[in-house]
This record gives structure tokens, C-alpha cells and sequence, in this order.
């Protein structure tokens, strides 16, 4: 009987189950956001994805392992050395798709970078969307570590991408999770 060469496996044979998926995906945002902090400069950058992922599970009560794992993901791609292939080999398409449509092109101008980034969302599937809604939900709830008097400018910061996010859900494909965790936003920011 001939040998078969080795193959490269895929993420779904390197990770069996759901819970080995989103458990590799939170060792790997780790390892990626592991010298960043937020910006209170003292806190490490990782709590953000973990408590947007905790946000999708907890807060809006979604299990799926897609929308976890790119939760914990959702910056890697924009604000670490990964690349799209990284998430693709390690994760699989879905969650490798979802990602990159929550990933900002930086290379563009500001201006014209938010558009782009508003459209790709606009088209990207429900996941994607949910876990948009969970980063503003988050962010929304981190402007306390702001100094006091850049507290309420911050506010109003976030409550904006909190209403971009909330119009997002009106477009493509949606469903009842999606709705309820744009429910869950708006009244958190009304």
C-alpha cells in the first residue's frame, strides 16, 4: 500500500469540536494582541476581544462557533501581523470570511476607509454584523477609563458607531439573533 503524502490539515480536523475551535482561537488572539494594551495604556489589548466574545454568549445569547471565534478574532487581521491565510488555515473559510469583514483597510484615508468598511459590512452575513454589534456594545461600555473630562466627547463617539452598527442589521441577511443583540445596543446607548 503507497504512503500518502502528508496534506495540510484543516480546521476542521485539527479541531474536533466547537469548544477546541473557539479555545484555539482565543490562545491565538493571545499570542497575536500580546504586547498591546487599550487605550488606557494599561490594560491588555486581549480583554477587549475576550469580553466582545463573552458579549455575543452572555449578552445576546448566541452560541454559534463561528461568531465566537471571530469575536475573539475580530482585530487580528487589522492590528496584529495576520493575515487572512492565518485565519483561513487555522479556523476555515467561514470564520476567515467573517473576520476580513470586520477588518478595516488601513491603507485608505479615513474618510474614505469608514465608507468602504460600512459597505463590506452591509454585504457580510449575519455574523459578521453580531459581531459589530458586541465590539460597539463593548466599546460603548470601556469609555470609563477614559480621563473624566474626555468621558462624555468618547460617549458620543461610540453611541455614533453604536447607531452605524444598529443601522447595519437592516441590511442582507439577517435573523432573530441579529435583531435582538441590535435591540440589546439600543437601549444600552438610549
Amino acid at each position: 500500500m503507497a504512503r500518502r503524502s502528508p496534506t495540510r490539515r484543516t480546521a476542521q480536523t485539527r479541531n474536533t469540536s466547537h469548544t477546541q475551535l473557539w479555545q484555539a482561537a482565543a490562545s491565538f488572539a493571545a499570542r497575536k494582541h500580546h504586547h498591546q494594551t487599550r487605550k488606557d495604556g494599561r490594560t491588555p489589548y486581549f480583554s477587549h476581544p475576550v469580553r466582545v466574545c463573552m458579549t455575543v454568549a452572555h449578552v445576546f445569547g448566541v452560541d454559534d462557533p463561528v461568531a465566537l471565534c471571530a469575536a475573539l478574532l475580530h482585530d487580528t487581521i487589522e492590528d496584529t501581523t495576520t493575515d487572512y491565510e492565518d485565519i483561513e488555515e487555522r479556523f476555515g473559510p467561514d470564520v476567515a470570511a467573517c473576520v476580513a469583514a470586520l477588518t478595516k483597510n488601513m491603507a485608505l484615508p479615513e474618510s474614505i476607509r469608514e465608507k468602504e468598511y460600512d459597505s463590506r459590512l452591509a454585504a457580510a452575513g449575519w455574523r459578521a454584523k453580531l459581531v459589530k454589534l458586541a465590539d460597539t456594545y463593548d466599546n460603548y461600555c470601556d469609555v470609563v477609563v477614559y480621563p473624566k473630562d474626555q468621558v462624555a466627547q468618547k460617549r458620543r463617539e461610540t453611541r455614533d458607531r453604536c447607531l452605524r452598527a444598529i443601522a447595519l442589521t437592516r441590511t442582507g441577511e439577517s435573523n432573530e439573533a441579529l435583531h435582538r443583540a441590535a435591540e440589546i445596543v439600543r437601549r444600552l446607548i438610549a
